[in-house]
């Protein structure tokens, strides 16, 4: 029989035991609860102590946990899915050796929150267009082909290759900025995450201060507006500041 663990979702500052109710990750319907060292309290739930299949369910229960936390308190430190601890001394001492580095954490994320944003290109053709039409050095290598009768096409269309995609990349960066300057009055931090596809120009995280997402979403509509034609956006949030503050506790430091 697998013995019974803690699985954890985040850290907050905190002096009394809270419960959040039966939202557990596995589930099970099992209680999310509190366990604390000091004014430090890590959010918990029973979790049989195995290595845990990453499924979009607990991925998504994971994050409504964290959702639920954010509620009630300001400042959230969300760990990373799958951390399990075999006992709830093993998170006391946890919290304990690592007390000073989770605090200034928390004092850094006071009030803030996370928000996702992704742009997307709607029409590509007409971006290889722009690609081409500002390029001599593609166009000329074009020519090369249509006028080679055959010799070296494989090279040639190669090369070209290589030439608009490091000009796409080049113009998804352009890209990026102009939308992160319309944005820089409303954040404090950003982390550009890798794209998806060749569409895809932009996919960044934002850290922001509560209360200021009326003002990025005010942004984020005039960008619409202004590039609907070309591009589309997705935003959502707000979220724990994963892309920020996202620990990771590793199997060994339980056996300190």
């Amino acid at each position: 029989m697998i013995p019974e663990g803690k699985y954890i979702y985040c850290i907050i500052n905190s002096t009394y035991d809270r419960n959040f109710g039966p939202i557990g990750v596995g589930g099970r319907g099992d209680e999310v609860s509190t366990i604390g060292y000091e004014d430090l309290t890590m959010v918990v739930s029973n979790h049989p102590v195995a290595k845990i299949t990453v499924t979009r369910e607990d991925l998504l229960a994971h994050e409504r946990v964290i959702e639920a936390v954010m509620k009630e308190f300001d400042s959230v430190l969300p760990i990373r899915f799958g951390a399990i601890a075999a006992t709830a001394d093993e998170i006391r001492n946890l919290l304990g050796r690592r007390h000073r580095e989770f605090k200034i954490l928390l004092r850094d994320m006071e009030h803030l929150v996370e928000l996702g944003v992704k742009g997307t290109w709607t029409n590509m053709e007409a971006i290889y267009k722009e690609i081409e039409s500002e390029n001599a050095k593609i166009r000329r290598e074009k020519k090369k082909i249509q006028t080679s009768n055959g010799k070296n096409d494989i090279l040639n269309r190669e090369k070209i290759g290589k030439m608009v995609r490091d000009a796409l990349q080049l113009k998804k960066i352009e890209a990026a900025e102009n939308v992160m300057d319309a944005l820089r009055r409303t954040f404090y931090e950003y982390k550009l995450n890798q794209t998806a596809g060749d569409e895809n120009f932009i996919n960044a995280a934002f850290l922001i201060g509560r209360g200021r997402e009326n003002e990025f979403d005010n942004i984020m509509n005039e960008l619409g507006d202004k590039y609907k034609d070309s591009m589309k956006f997705a935003y959502a949030g707000p979220f724990a500041v994963f892309n920020f503050a996202n620990i990771t506790i590793y199997p060994e430091e339980w056996e300190k």
